[in-house]
């Protein structure tokens, strides 16, 4: 029985008591969905739920007289050995034995499947990610957005939602202007501009604008030359290092197209029209505190120009007539002032706000026998992905990024990434793989396989804990995807790591010796393979690879 059927068992009984009047509930108050948690000491049961707790105000009654009236219930259901009711209304529940190791079967008969479900089906998401500016390369921030928005777009697509990865190309303003100096600069032998970008990439790429375009130099402008040659290259190597990180985007979308096409300019006489915009010292505002923002923003300047926020609402409103439901933005750590804005913003165009959110990345620092990585040979000021990916490869770097929570700052130990023992979080859920994988092999010599099973005969200490973690990887994904935290599922793997290592030091798949294969070798192959597959599936919500061999 997996956690689900058992939530699901336990929802049907509330229903089945409120219909024949054993629980009077309002029908609003009944939950859907059931939620059921694993309990921190093993004598308190395989699960417990605090359902009775919740439902106690709107029945009127005590939280035990519920938790009796379920309990009684349950206790019917095929698969539950005992419920006991403990503190205020808390229900413990004991699988028996069959109903707990049956969860082996259902995985591996599952496969790829298990932890997916259609909660968010029908839900079309555009999830903009990583949109570093076109003038180097990806930083180690940009980085860190890469390795947690694709694992991120992996868990909404697992949950059954429609999802539009999209990269936003900020080639549009100051940025791109100090960019094309910069390689004007290099191109003539002369130092970059005191505003402008160093870094051998600049050397790189301005080398090979004059290469493919001898007379560059002559021309009526080379600094314009220079800014769409220098910039289309920058676009070509960033989508190559992502490409190579394992991520690549649906729709790479330009910001200046929404001001060659004038959807700034259309939007903002609309937003004129609206009464959400006023005239003050020259300059039109939106009245974002209308809204929910800290202060009113400037929309367009007294000298008539657009702000950057007039691409931004131009931006979002572009989404939306894609017929996007949730517009998901993933920005920087400097970027939190724009959650409120980007909010307003939809509202002021009439739009529901909740169609926004803001996810803000905090930094991510480097170290090396204990001192911060702060210089990179390439870029010449920051760290970037390459260097990252050179030290430790692609699979650590995505996992370490990936397993802590965005908004908290993290230090990446190169020192760890690279050893290949238990302290390497990478490495010790990569690891469980492999030797699942070695099992099996094993196995198949050894002339086991799976052509019995035995619920019961799985029910052995360290049977128990693993069946359980590995029944709760269905919820802890659900979780992920709801809270926007991929790094639940990468803790999890490691707890499904640990559990798995203690069973094989403890059970054996095959027989020691000259001993007979028994049913109990066959089931344990089931359970062995049913820990492969979750890893395996966990591993590529993260984009991590999960090898056979290592």
């Amino acid at each position: 029985m997996t956690p689900e059927e058992l939530s699901a068992a336990i929802t049907t009984c509330l229903h089945d008591a409120a219909a024949a009047g054993e629980l009077n509930v309002p029908a609003e108050a009944l939950p859907k969905e059931v939620r059921v948690e694993r309990p921190k000491s093993r004598e308190h049961g395989d699960w417990a739920t605090s359902i009775a707790l919740q439902l106690a105000k709107p029945a009127g009654v005590p939280p035990r007289t519920i938790a009796q009236l379920l309990s009684t219930r349950l206790e019917q259901i095929d698969g539950v050995a005992k419920v006991e009711i403990a503190g205020p209304g808390f229900l413990n529940i004991v699988l028996d034995a069959a109903a707990a190791g049956g969860l082996a079967k259902s995985i591996v008969e599952a496969g790829a499947a298990f932890g997916t479900n259609t909660a968010m089906a029908g839900t079309k998401i555009n999830l903009e990610f990583v949109s570093a500016n076109p003038t180097g390369p990806i930083h180690l921030g940009g980085t860190r957005w890469a390795a947690v928005g694709d694992s991120l777009a992996r868990i909404f697509l697992a949950q059954g939602a429609d999802v539009t990865r999209e990269y936003y190309f900020n080639d549009h303003g100051n940025q791109i202007d100090k960019f094309a100096r910069s390689l004007l600069a290099s191109a003539k032998g002369e130092p970059a501009p005191e505003d402008g970008y160093g870094g051998e990439y600049i050397v790189d790429i301005a080398a090979a604008v004059k290469d493919a375009h001898p007379d560059i130099l002559d021309a009526e402008d080379p600094q314009e030359e220079f800014r769409a040659h220098g910039v289309e290259l920058m676009f070509a190597a960033i989508r190559e290092s992502l490409h190579e990180f394992g991520v690549d985007f649906d729709v790479y979308f330009h910001e200046n197209s929404l001001f060659e096409d004038g959807a700034v300019e259309k939007l903002l006489e609309q937003l004129k029209g609206s009464g959400h915009m006023y005239l003050k010292d020259g300059a039109w505002w939106l009245n974002s505190t209308d809204f929910g923002d800290d202060k009113d923003r400037v929309v367009i300047k007294s000298d008539g120009n657009a702000a950057y926020i007039a691409g931004d609402i131009a931006y979002f409103k572009n989404k939306r007539d894609r017929g996007f439901d949730l517009c998901i933005y993933m920005l920087g750590a400097d970027h939190h002032g724009y959650v409120a804005r980007l909010k307003a913003a939809a509202a002021a165009m009439g739009d529901d706000a909740d169609r926004v959110e803001v996810l803000i990345g905090q930094m991510v620092n480097l170290v090396k026998d204990g001192t911060p990585v702060r210089m990179s040979k390439r870029a010449g000021t920051v760290v970037t992905m390459e260097d990252l990916v050179e030290v430790v490869g692609t699979d650590a770097a995505r996992y370490s990024l990936a397993r802590f929570s965005s908004d908290s700052n993290i230090d990446i130990d190169l020192d760890v990434l690279t050893k290949r023992s238990n302290e390497n979080p990478v490495f010790y859920v990569q690891y469980a793989h492999a030797r699942t994988a070695a099992v099996g092999r094993n196995a198949e010599a050894a002339g086991v396989d799976r052509s019995a099973f035995d619920a019961a005969a799985l029910g052995h200490a360290t049977e128990s804990e693993l069946l359980a973690v590995l029944g709760q990887f269905p919820g802890v994904v659900a979780q992920a995807a709801a809270f926007r935290e991929p790094h639940r599922v990468a803790r999890h793997l490691e707890v499904i790591a640990g559990a798995y290592h203690r069973w094989y030091d403890a059970c054996r798949v095959t027989p020691m010796g000259d001993e007979e294969i028994t049913d109990t070798n066959r089931t344990r192959l089931w359970l062995n393979d049913a820990t492969r597959q979750v890893l395996a599936n966990g591993l590529g919500l993260l984009g991590v690879s999960a090898p056979e061999r290592m």
